[in-house]
């Protein structure tokens, strides 16, 4: 031990990269992720470039405090936005399934925080979180869900297939595995066209078990299209355990089969996924093909609906297939509070502020509520609107 003390003490330190402004210092960056490598990216030159070359360059050096901010302030959105939905479940207002995304808020706002808005993405069933955090609005998504005629999809499309063009939201899906292609497919148009947008899919740890998730990737390696893969490891598929039907503990290392870079990350860390989407992107954007990128969280509820909730309390205990002590354990990872915490320690934010947020935050989902409530329903002779055929067809008889 004594011999191994005296071997790191001999190690140079790299000094730390100058600060302009109030963006993320590396320092505080690398001593925020707590994980594989964080400890000994600055022991030394050589081991400075191994991990750059593993995990790729620190982006959110270059974060301002404006940026840091709004993906609080998101992730605080999406948290109480799925509340609000959990909690009307629970008292009777609302028809309808919901698979609540409450846990893996991180998640979304990493990744479309390093988007553009004209750069696109599919979602799954579990997608409310990617459609607030890519910009979708409150009030026009409560409509959608409730199925209010002011929604997104005036009211047909309710939880499962919110869309909105405008901001590159493909849509969510209920097909598991669907949107893979979706976005592989919106890659292949990119390609075409010749311009440098991305197209991102979000998918859980079962969405690697069909053709879906087969097809995208292929396609995607052998052309080198502009498509990152997301994978939502959030430890169950439906009500199974991940672990019990998968063999490899980093899913991420199915991308290698197909010749696809795979990377880790931890998913309840919002810069460490913010700063591999990054990376992705801009090696996407540069032509350098795709990247699958597997985040490990937990989600908060039950696959969908509100079962062993409560309202005005959060997670769903008392499941059978899971330990509410697991539960526990994970909720201790919050990863709003996480980042709020480490906000605070790097001054931009105060705790004053940071429950402003909270409160403005709390406020614009109520109102957003309202508007969802006062809105009227669809019309009946609206479920013939924006169909293929139009005007009446004879009978005929057989």
């Amino acid at each position: 031990m004594k011999s191994l003390t005296r071997r790191v003490s001999k190690i140079k330190t790299v000094p730390q990269k100058k600060r302009d402004g109030p963006g993320i210092s590396r320092r505080s960056f690398v001593k925020s992720l707590g994980g594989i490598g964080a400890g000994t990216v600055f022991l030394s030159t050589g081991i400075a470039k191994r991990a750059a070359a593993q995990y790729g360059p620190v982006y959110t050096d270059g974060l301002s405090a404006e940026q840091l901010t709004d993906m609080y302030t998101t992730m605080l959105k999406i948290r109480l936005w799925e509340t609000k939905i959990k909690d009307l479940i629970l008292a009777g207002g609302f028809r309808g399934v919901a698979h609540l995304y409450v846990g893996q808020e991180a998640i979304a706002v990493g990744v479309c925080s390093a988007l553009r808005k004209d750069d696109y993405i599919a979602s799954n069933h579990r997608g409310h979180g990617h459609l607030i955090a890519k910009g979708g609005d409150l009030g026009k998504m409560l409509a959608e869900i409730t199925h209010k005629a002011t929604g997104y999809c005036k009211g047909y499309g309710g939880s499962l297939h919110i869309t909105d063009i405008s901001l590159g939201i493909l849509g969510m899906n209920g097909v598991v595995g669907a949107a893979h292609l979706f976005a592989a497919g919106a890659a292949y148009g990119i390609k075409v066209k010749g311009t440098d947008q991305i197209a991102v899919s979000f998918g859980g740890d079962g969405s690697l078990q069909n053709s879906f998730f087969t097809s995208a990737a292929n396609a995607a390696s052998a052309w080198k299209l502009p498509w990152i893969a997301v994978i939502e490891n959030n430890a169950f598929q439906i009500w199974v355990r991940s672990s019990d039907v998968y063999g490899t503990q980093d899913l991420a290392r199915r991308a290698d089969g197909f010749g696809i870079e795979g990377r880790v990350v931890d998913g309840n860390d919002v810069l460490s996924v913010y700063n591999v989407a990054r990376y992705a992107v801009e090696k996407a954007r540069a032509g350098n093909g795709p990247t699958v990128i597997e985040c490990k969280t937990y989600r908060w509820y039950d696959h969908y609906g509100a079962g062993g909730a409560r309202i005005g309390v959060d997670g769903a205990f008392g499941l059978g297939y899971r330990s509410d002590r697991e539960l526990r354990d994970w909720m201790a990872k919050d990863p709003i509070v996480r980042f709020r915490k480490f906000l605070v320690s790097e001054k931009v934010l105060t705790e004053e502020r940071a429950e402003e947020i909270v409160a403005e935050v709390r406020q614009a989902v109520e109102d957003a509520a309202k508007f969802a409530e006062a809105q009227p329903v669809p019309k009946p002779e609206d479920g013939l609107l924006n169909v293929f055929a139009e005007g009446s067809v004879p009978l005929h008889n057989s």
